[in-house]
């Protein structure tokens, strides 16, 4: 039936086409059929991976032909189609061809004039895959198949070669030498903020910034916290100690006089740097130290110690920012410090990425990399997009605007300073952190503001109130800044109004939001307008995001990778985004304050654990808090305390007259009296069971009754009170 519906068609196409004839296109895969083949065809060349092609329609299939010996050639009626059971038997299949046929004659299908034979795909050796007849021989065939030459291999190996060095850049580097350092976090690992490291090679050893730290709710009275500098005191015995400063941040420099109490060293850093270092000197009382300072210039290698540094200019959230590029007997460490990668500063001076690129080509050892904004997708946008926000503000606002942000983000400041005197505001800076900053930099050359457009507090009445812009401290609620004294009413000059619009600019630090969110309250409460997370860009971070830690990671490419700056969770995350750019996970390591970490160029591993910790600051005196005091201020505001006084007499063993009793935080007052009776029932059972030697002892004595009354309200209460005996023998 099928070779019947064959020739059906074949007879139809030739009633179609009767005065054109067409030679059909010799098909080698035929054998011993020399039917309508032209003259010189080689017919001893049969292919039996090919079916009958029917693309003449002159010629008539032959039924009782096989192929491979045993399958009916099958052409289907259109070439470039599978069959289709509903497609009309009579189709002419001379339309199978999607491109128009224009040329009916013989040429259509030219043969080889090399060799006679036909011409046929370059991939005419594979076998043809369409089951369908192959009515269209340039399905699924591959085109202009490139052919690959020894040359070309070669040169594709060489690029190869090219490729692995670029992006092992590492290897650059003398991996034989036998030199080997230590790196040691103080701080900044497991936190935010109170950075403090330490790299030593056998020589010489220095101290990359002194930072200071925010204290959580549970340390009552304490203001700051301050790196312990034990470790320190045990360098200086040992090798030449230097202070390396990157940038003028109080998490970076907040901790320098402390230091400067106990130990001396040499210090190098920027100029704005050690202006603001300088200002704390004399706060405290120290400006006799100020002769340890040493200038830098960035680009330029300083031979400190056994060791080359170099500044590199970056951007950050401050003027002046620098990461560091450290040569050393173990090879070349870059140290980011702070950044992130702004493409349009305000001031213009964009992040040297030629230099880190120029350390990444000559080969870094290990990487140091900021880890704050670690799990932040994308980049981070630039400090130009807060001035953006400030225009559309200034608009809205009709009354004063105070503005507080950080008092060291001086582009901040400076955008905020020039809306104002483009909206025909005179400017008051309140606060002193903010005042002796602004002063430092304008004397510096970087706030480029006139003089005329500045004015005291106590003129802010003689102007009108939208004539005016405040910048003040206080954006992280602390206690005694200016805003916070502003909106609880305490401030001499400044009493806030309905009118009023303050803008902070700031994000909580983590363990500030409790206080934020209090100043916030008081704000509202006075019913001022209260500008903050509403506009997305009123703030932004001064931290690298996942891409920009790409970049860094990519243009240096080290052998190993310690991330710093964060909590455990930020650097476990950063370590992630190493291992994505290329860098071998064994060649990272998590570190926390206190663990040091030698380097070679053969292995990276931790060595021992060092002393760290925190110093309490008392910010009203600038005194240290002890411990054990901190201790006693969470003991009375968790347990309380119960004072006992009692006399006891030597001959019987009985008190004397009654107890004084007296507690705190651990009863109501109502229910003083019957706790009172039970601890002095505990005192008489205790004293009969005593031995009559033990009252020779105060001490023993007090600790017996300590024991007592502990275990007791330990059981009724389920607290742990500080408990203070006092006892008389008599």
């Amino acid at each position: 039936m099928e070779n019947n519906n064959q020739n059906a068609n074949s007879q139809s196409q030739e009633q179609k086409t009767p005065n054109t004839p067409r030679e059909r296109r010799p098909n080698p895969h035929r054998q011993n059929n020399t039917q309508n083949r032209p003259q010189g065809e080689n017919s001893n060349r049969p292919n039996p991976n090919r079916k009958q092609n029917p693309a003449n329609p002159n010629k008539k299939p032959n039924p009782k032909q096989e192929v491979d010996g045993n399958v009916q050639d099958r052409p289907a009626p259109n070439g470039n189609k599978k069959p289709n059971p509903n497609q009309n038997k009579n189709r002419n299949t001379n339309n199978g061809d999607r491109r128009p046929n224009t040329n009916n004659n013989n040429n259509d299908r030219r043969p080889n004039s090399n060799n006679n034979k036909p011409r046929q795909n370059r991939n005419n050796n594979r076998p043809n895959n369409n089951k369908n007849g192959g009515g269209n021989r340039n399905k699924n065939k591959r085109r202009n198949i490139t052919t690959v030459n020894d040359e070309m291999r070669k040169y594709l190996e060489i690029n190869d070669k090219v490729k692995e060095a670029t992006m092992n850049p590492w290897r650059n580097a003398d991996m034989s030498v036998q030199g080997k350092i230590r790196f040691t976090p103080l701080g900044g690992l497991g936190e935010i903020g109170g950075n403090m490291a330490v790299l030593e090679t056998e020589t010489t050893a220095i101290i990359i910034d002194v930072g200071m730290s925010f204290p959580d709710e549970t340390m009552h009275g304490v203001d700051i916290l301050v790196p312990d500098f034990s470790y320190l005191h045990t360098l200086k015995k040992e090798k030449d100690v230097y202070v390396i400063i990157t940038h003028g941040h109080e998490d970076h420099i907040g901790a320098m006089p402390y230091l400067f109490k106990e130990l001396q060293f040499p210090i190098y850093g920027t100029p704005l740097a050690l202006a603001m270092i300088e200002n704390k000197f004399n706060e405290h009382g120290l400006s006799q130290y100020t002769k340890n300072f040493n200038f830098v210039t960035m680009r330029k290698q300083h031979q400190i110690g056994d060791m080359k540094i170099e500044w590199m200019h970056n951007t950050h959230s401050i003027i002046d920012a620098c990461s560091l590029a450290i040569e050393t007997p173990a090879g070349i460490i870059i140290h980011t410090a702070d950044f992130k990668v702004d493409h349009t500063p305000v001031d213009n001076y964009t992040m040297d990425l030629r230099r880190f690129a120029h350390y990444g080509e000559k080969g870094v050892l290990c990487l140091f990399s900021d880890s704050t904004n670690s799990h932040n997708p994308g980049a981070t946008k630039s400090e130009k997009v807060v001035g953006k926000t400030f225009d559309t503000l200034f608009e809205l606002a009709k009354g004063r605007i105070l503005m507080s942000t950080f008092s060291s983000n001086v582009h901040r400041i400076v955008q905020a300073m020039e809306r104002a005197v483009k909206h025909g505001r005179k400017v008051c800076v309140i606060g002193r952190s903010m005042e002796r900053n602004i002063e430092t930099n304008r004397a510096l050359g970087f706030v480029d503001i006139e003089d005329k457009h500045f004015i005291e507090v106590h003129e802010v009445p003689k102007y009108a109130d939208h004539e005016v812009l405040i910048v003040t401290t206080g954006s992280q609620g602390e206690t005694m800044a200016a805003l916070n004294r502003m909106a609880t009413d305490e401030h001499r000059h400044i009493k806030l109004k309905p009118s009023d619009t303050v803008i902070i600019s700031a994000s909580a630090i983590p363990g500030n939001e409790g206080s934020v969110s209090s100043l916030l309250n008081k704000l509202m409460k006075v019913g001022c307008t209260v500008r903050y997370k509403e506009f997305s860009d009123i703030h932004v971070s001064g931290h690298a995001g996942q891409e920009e830690q790409k970049l860094i990671l990519r243009l240096i490419q080290p052998k190993f990778f310690l991330p710093v700056h964060g909590e455990y969770n930020h650097i476990a995350k950063h370590a992630r985004t190493a291992v994505e750019c290329g860098v071998d996970e064994r060649n990272i390591l998590l570190m926390g304050d206190g663990d040091q970490i030698e380097l070679t160029t053969k292995y990276l591993k931790k060595v021992k654990t060092v002393k760290s910790g925190k110093t309490y600051i008392d910010n009203q005196n600038n005194m240290t808090i002890e411990n054990d005091v901190v201790l006693d201020r969470q003991k009375l505001a968790e347990d309380g305390i119960i004072n006992v006084v009692a006399q006891i007499s030597q001959s019987n063993q009985k008190i004397v007259g009654k107890p004084v009793i007296s507690t705190h935080g651990i009863v109501a007052d109502k229910d003083d009296k019957k706790f009172q009776k039970e601890i002095e029932v505990l005192l008489e059972t205790m004293l009969l069971n005593m031995k009559p030697e033990a009252l020779k002892n105060h001490k023993d004595i007090e600790n017996d009754i300590r024991a007592v009354v502990r275990k007791h309200v330990v059981r009724t209460k389920k607290r742990y009170p500080l408990i203070i005996p006092t006892i008389f023998i008599v």
